[in-house]
């Protein structure tokens, strides 16, 4: 185990010390320490000192200690990868979807939430060899890097990782969005020298309504077919249970049905504290039972046989891919949603403006577009084009997340327009 484990945590800083000479890791220290008082412009209350500010002015760029590999974002000084798409040594994983957690890392650090929804979708032993739990705001030391970890507004759990080495500060976004979200911590902007942003729906005709005015769509939907069932297609993690809590929150107190893939996430949010009220499943009642009701399945039951135990279902999927129409008529939706839990065209501009990063890294999705309208905020801009992610579920999304050209074409001539 000792060569598998890569981070500790541990109250007492000696312990830890002896601990990570023990487990031969020579030159990593995991000791906590503050959060650094001066990053530059960034700087936090605190009293200024001059060697702090001449080592920031002699800062390395970021460019020369973090970089894309083959496996994944790589912090040099650290030597972790973050969100590795193969099994590395030492991960640092920004959230539980299946495009940023792989199974078959040694030591992977990750909140507490999305290390215990990836032991769900993976088992323990795959999930992680030496799983390392990390809380929103705590900080470690990995051979002089500063690390933690700050809300995403993606999903649960889902989490910005913040790098700091000799006075130069990184955030690696991860997948987030800053729309309320009342089943995970909302996005915190963390003023930074480089950000590093996806870009899955980086376009300006990508603006995404209110999901509480897509919830009433639905409920519209009800009122005029209410013998029907109404089948919602959504991602397992995330989607599934922001639904949830959504529907429970305009009102909806009648029991919600779920495909038997949708139950153990659901119930490791439950564990966790997140509370979804009466969800039963599918195969728990008569077809009869289900007129009128929601049920909820991953978006390839909507046309697959499981679909016909249901009682002339309505096709609803939810994802911000809806706002295309070629879309939803290829995926013979009758009620598309246009709910995403990732950033549109508004909030990625917004968000960076609130980080007053100087430069932007864009991991994936629309990288030109997005680069493009940061210069013209006087912001610099690299496509690192990172391959293996995107959207989770690739039945809905292009491989990457990206649009293609003749749906590019729809989305401009439809103005953006909610469908």
């Amino acid at each position: 185990m000792a060569e598998r484990m890569g981070f500790l945590l541990s109250q007492d800083k000696g312990l830890k010390e002896n601990a990570l000479q023990a487990l031969n890791f020579p030159g990593h220290s995991a000791s906590y320490g503050p959060a650094f008082s001066l990053a530059g412009r960034h700087a936090q209350p605190g009293p200024v000192h001059v060697p702090d500010l001449l080592m920031h002015l002699s800062a390395p760029h970021p460019e020369t200690w973090l970089r894309p590999l083959p496996q994944g974002l790589y912090c040099e000084p650290a030597d972790l990868f973050i969100d590795p798409v193969v099994p590395v040594e030492r991960a640092a994983i920004t959230h539980a979807h299946a495009d940023h957690a792989r199974s078959g890392h040694g030591a992977v650090l990750a909140t507490p939430e999305t290390l215990a929804i990836m032991k769900t979708r993976m088992g323990v032993e795959r999930a992680a060899r030496s799983p390392q739990p990390l809380s929103y705001g705590e900080k470690i030391t990995i051979n002089d890097v500063g690390l933690r970890m700050e809300p995403a507004g993606h999903v649960l759990g889902s989490a910005q990782i913040v790098l700091e080495w000799r006075g130069s500060r990184v955030v690696i976004s991860g997948d987030y969005k800053r729309a309320p979200d009342p089943s995970c911590a909302i996005f915190q902007p963390v003023p930074c020298d480089v950000f590093v942003t996806e870009a899955t729906f980086a376009l300006p005709v990508f603006r995404h309504p209110p999901a509480e005015q897509e919830i009433r769509k639905l409920f519209d939907s009800l009122t005029v077919f209410p013998e029907r069932t109404h089948l919602v297609g959504c991602y397992a993690l995330g989607k599934c249970q922001r639904l949830i809590m959504l529907l429970r929150q305009a009102g909806w107190v009648a029991p919600i049905y779920l495909h038997g893939a949708l139950m153990n996430v659901c119930r490791t949010y439950e564990a966790l504290g997140v509370g979804l009220g009466d969800l039963r499943p599918v195969t728990s009642v008569p077809k009869e039972a289900l007129r009128g009701g929601i049920v909820l399945a991953p978006p390839s039951a909507l046309a697959d046989r499981w679909s016909r135990r249901l009682h002339d279902p309505v096709p609803v999927l939810a994802s911000g891919w809806m706002q295309v129409r070629q879309r939803a008529r290829a995926k013979g939706v009758e009620l598309p949603l246009v709910i995403s839990d990732h950033a549109d065209w508004d909030a990625l501009l917004a968000t960076i403006r609130d980080v007053q990063a100087p430069e932007i890294w864009v991991t994936h999705g629309r990288e030109e577009a997005l680069i493009h309208a940061a210069g013209l905020m006087g912001v610099r801009g690299r496509a690192l084009r990172l391959i293996g992610y995107g959207e989770e579920d690739d039945d809905i999304a292009v491989a990457g997340g990206g649009i293609t050209s003749s749906e590019r074409t729809e989305a401009i001539t439809t103005g953006g327009e909610s469908v």
